[in-house]
């Protein structure tokens, strides 16, 4: 096997890595309502969204073709030559860039995870490639009209659009059924959940499994395995099936801290509001992912919970949980970028294959400790359910021990 061909396959198992980190790190956004109000149980829950996230993958290709042309330059080539980021960089420097950048991606994922953080899996992966992509080849190599236009913007205006449209959903939801009953009302609208939330899971599978289809089909590109021209009309069935297994078998594990803080510790969320917020949030998405755009579904998810809460009367918001998630948000991409650069910067330095593996080796031992640190407060099934109790400083208690069923992380 040619040092190429070694780099190559480590990246596509690491893309498929954050594939699977990106299944169990946005399930909270689908399922986490419809778990809070008791409308689906929680293994179900995750099951379910698990099956439809794997559908939704194969629903459509158009935001794996943002990925190869939107985010790092590509010039397109004939004949047999290989594709390149840039005029003149090697297939081995263009792996490098984009291995680097996908570690960038998951340790961020595995970070706001460990802490039950929901940010943006799609800005992760775009902050890892670019700073991977300015420590490589410097801002010549960005696309940053594309950026712009596909990321920057839609991150802006969506989580304002879905917490309006969830606002306004949610007061015309309680002033419909106004002289309705608490009981005949919660459990109608648990069956109007599942719907949604089943829409969501499908939107979140066409949209973010196809965030690594394009990865994978950047790297193809680059080594010359793949037309750039002909991504936009369609992508070898292998890269798509194993996304789809990939982001699909990530989703039905859980993510059980960040639906923990979705479904109970933003919002004190009610079946009429979960309905609300999910239909909003599935309409957003599946609309940007037809336009091409790598919308992220974190941003929109919380943005139509928060306007859940804000179109109840009397509901609670904790704004002390929205302002942590804030500055997720806001720090995941130069978080990303910084750990993309590094990593570059570290397999550069080695050179070659032995530097795709250090970098490599990095990721599983940090990966490892992170998942050795959740346990430690573990969050899953049986307690993502308790009631949030937070501490004198707005962030919820700590858990007493991992084995406690009342245990709170």
């Amino acid at each position: 096997m040619t040092a190429e061909m070694l780099i190559l396959v480590l990246l596509i198992v690491t893309a498929l890595g954050f594939d699977f980190t990106n299944g169990f790190h946005d399930t909270g956004n689908a399922m986490a309502t419809s778990i809070a109000t008791g409308a689906l149980k929680p293994k179900v829950a995750v099951g379910l969204s698990a099956i439809l996230n794997l559908v939704g993958a194969f629903l459509s290709v158009q935001v794996a073709a943002t990925i190869t042309k939107d985010v790092l330059k590509i010039q397109e080539t004939s004949g047999d030559d290989k594709g390149a980021l840039v005029d003149g960089l090697s297939a081995d420097t263009a792996l490098i860039i984009i291995f680097a950048g996908l570690i960038g991606a998951i340790l961020w994922n595995l970070f706001t995870w460990l802490f039950g953080l929901p940010s943006s899996s799609s800005h992760a992966l775009f902050g890892g490639l670019i700073g991977a992509g300015l420590a490589a080849i410097g801002s010549s190599g960005i696309n940053w009209e594309g950026i712009l236009a596909k990321l920057i913007v839609p991150a802006l205006f969506a989580p304002v659009i879905a917490c309006l449209v969830a606002a306004v959903g949610t007061l015309l939801v309680y002033a419909i059924t106004n002289g309705m009953s608490e009981k005949k009302k919660e459990g109608g609208f648990r069956h109007g959940q599942i719907a949604s939330a089943s829409l969501v899971s499908l939107a979140h599978g066409t949209g973010d499994a196809q965030k690594t289809m394009g990865v994978i089909a950047l790297a193809l590109i680059a080594t010359g395995h793949l037309d750039a021209s002909t991504v936009s009309h369609g992508l070898p069935f292998w890269v798509v099936a194993s996304c789809a297994a990939a982001i699909a078998l990530g989703t039905w594990l859980g993510g059980w801290r960040i639906i923990r803080t979705l479904g109970k510790g933003l919002v004190e969320i009610k079946a009429p509001q979960g309905m609300a917020a999910e239909a909003s949030s599935a309409a957003i998405i599946l609309t940007s992912s037809v336009a091409g755009m790598a919308l992220s579904t974190t941003h929109v998810a919380t943005g139509s919970i928060l306007g859940s809460g804000l179109g109840k009367k009397g509901a609670e918001v904790r704004w002390s949980v929205a302002g942590r998630m804030a500055i997720a948000w806001l720090t995941t991409l130069p978080a990303a970028a910084l750990v993309g650069a590094l990593c570059f910067w570290l397999a550069n330095m080695v050179g070659g294959a032995p530097g795709a593996i250090v970098i490599f080796l990095i990721l599983a031992a940090l990966s490892a400790y992170m998942y050795w640190r959740a346990q430690q407060q573990k969050v899953d099934h049986r307690n993502v359910n308790d009631e949030w109790a937070e501490g004198s400083e707005g962030e919820e208690t700590p858990v007493p021990t991992a084995t406690d069923p009342a245990a709170q992380a």
